[in-house]
């Protein structure tokens, strides 16, 4: 849906003046399902002293299976001279509940305003980091809302506030670079975290507390695609900051109506003192296939080898499979099954080596209850984009 923007129309008419052709276009989707998961327990906090419960079975209504529930706004502004002038303001929303995501942003998706030239476009706000942006096409299940390890991928802060961007598009090559001045990402202590991580940054006298930065390069011709990027996050920890680093390469090929993909994700997380806290070797592949012009068939596996987690050098290696199939009724509107099945994390590979975010994040647990080891998910679900 396009509406034109009427705010000069309420202003008075000036003799000689010329206003540039400008646009804003409304867009969103609505994403629910019915789910069922087993062995939930809940997330190991201060408030419930760290403890993950007792195992449950659980059916309930999910917002967001293969799309993330939301509605934005897009506008562009012709500057003449190849210059444009573009904002994306863009909501999260939980369509079960009505409430909003991404910590009650109003517009926790995305906000930012920027300009737009031939030689690429610089943008400022709350935006998606280039690693982040540069793995969209070498996902198999397209990071899908529901069991797409998103954290454990790309890190709980694959969006950033007070973030500079740049983003150029040369023939086949795409390159994206950014700075955050403060993520704003905010985790609790939990089991093996004494406190907690992250914080709004832009701390009077601590320029690098809480500041993150990126680049990533992808390239796309025919039916190959590849990518390379680094990110990197400076989060507090205590009254000083740490350091969580991640490298990334991705490819794909493409063969009829079938689109293989895959990746590797190096990872090494330390503490204020350098200390190492985390470091593993995350992999997936898989395969999209288009049976018919309305079946759509996904699979993905996932995993992760942890080689020190808090000290622990003996972590058992979470992995996941998931599957998923779509029926579009129309280009807006699908219905889909997905189902996942994790081991030695929950779904979403769900564990302390993500510091519990996505759960923490959707409002949907997928914490693994005391003594257990292994979680399956299940769900039929609803799509309409506009």
């Amino acid at each position: 849906m396009k509406l034109k923007s009427l705010a000069m129309a309420s202003l008075p008419i000036c003799s000689g003046a010329a206003f540039a052709q400008s646009n804003v276009t409304l867009y969103g989707v609505v994403d629910t399902n019915i789910e069922y998961v087993n062995h939930l327990g809940v997330v190991p906090t201060a408030f419930n002293q760290f403890n993950r419960g007792p195992a449950h079975d659980v059916v309930r209504m999910s917002s967001g299976g293969l799309s993330g529930s939301r509605w934005g706004l897009r506008g562009a502004e012709d500057l003449g001279g190849g210059m444009k002038a573009v904002f994306v303001l863009e909501s999260g929303f939980n369509l079960d509940s009505g409430t909003s995501q991404q910590s009650g942003r109003l517009f926790g998706r995305q906000a930012f305003v920027g300009l737009q030239s031939p030689y690429g476009q610089i943008s400022f706000g709350r935006q998606y980091t280039s690693m982040f942006e540069a793995l969209a096409n070498y996902s198999p299940t397209a990071y899908a809302t529901q069991y797409e390890p998103i954290i454990l991928q790309s890190g709980p802060n694959f969006r950033e506030d007070n973030t500079v961007k740049y983003t150029g598009q040369f023939g086949p090559v795409k390159a994206l670079a950014h700075w955050s001045f403060g993520v704003g990402v905010a985790l609790p202590a939990t089991v093996g975290i004494a406190t907690p991580i992250g914080g709004n940054g832009e701390v009077p006298g601590q320029f690098r507390r809480d500041t993150a930065y990126g680049a990533a390069v992808a390239y796309e011709a025919g039916p190959f695609g590849v990518t390379v990027g680094y990110d990197q996050w400076n989060p507090t920890i205590g009254t000083s900051s740490g350091t969580v680093r991640k490298a990334v390469v991705g490819a794909s090929y493409t063969y009829g109506p079938a689109k293989v993909m895959g990746g590797y994700r190096w990872g090494r997380n330390t503490n204020a003192a350098d200390v190492l806290f985390q470091r593993d070797d995350f992999y997936w592949i898989g395969a999209t296939y288009q049976a018919t012009a309305a079946v759509g068939l996904t699979l993905e596996y996932n995993y992760d080898n942890l080689k020190n987690l808090f000290g622990n050098t003996q972590v058992a290696n979470p992995w996941q499979v998931a599957f998923v199939a779509n029926y579009a009724f129309s280009k807006r509107t699908d219905v889909y099954v997905s189902t996942a099945f994790a081991k030695n994390a929950g779904l979403m590979l769900e564990s302390l080596a993500t510091v519990y975010a996505n759960s923490l994040s959707l409002g949907n647990n997928y914490a693994l209850g005391n003594g257990q080891s292994t979680m399956i998910g299940a769900a039929v679900g609803l799509r309409h984009k506009f």
